[in-house]
């Protein structure tokens, strides 16, 4: 299980080619990624714990926005280093995306 990140300047597609939008991706800390987000409440953990980490999600620049402010509380509160690595690479890639209009951050799972 993992979650991969790719930051597009549009909406991207299954199908299709998703690459004409793609700005940057994230492909390292997958596992890490999935373990933390998976541990999130779905009803009460504001928008990261809409992520599936078996589906895919995606967030605009204005949902972006809130989920980076909760990325610096999982952060503060993990003591795992892989985990920590990866939020804060999902935290510049959320900071890029609420920065860059009409953009969006999708959340790859498998």
């Amino acid at each position: 299980m993992g979650i991969e990140l790719e930051l597009h300047s549009g909406r991207p597609t299954r199908k299709g080619s998703s690459r004409d939008t793609l700005l940057r991706g994230s492909y390292e800390h997958g596992e890490a990624l999935a373990r933390v987000l998976s541990t999130l409440d779905r009803h009460g953990s504001g928008k990261l714990g809409w992520v599936d980490p078996y589906g895919d999600t995606l967030f605009n620049e204005q949902e972006a926005q809130v989920a980076s402010q909760e990325v610096v509380t999982l952060t503060q509160g993990c003591s795992d280093d892989q985990q920590k690595a990866a939020l804060l690479d999902l935290a510049e890639l959320l900071e890029a995306c609420a920065s860059t209009p009409g953009s969006y951050v999708w959340f790859i799972g498998d």
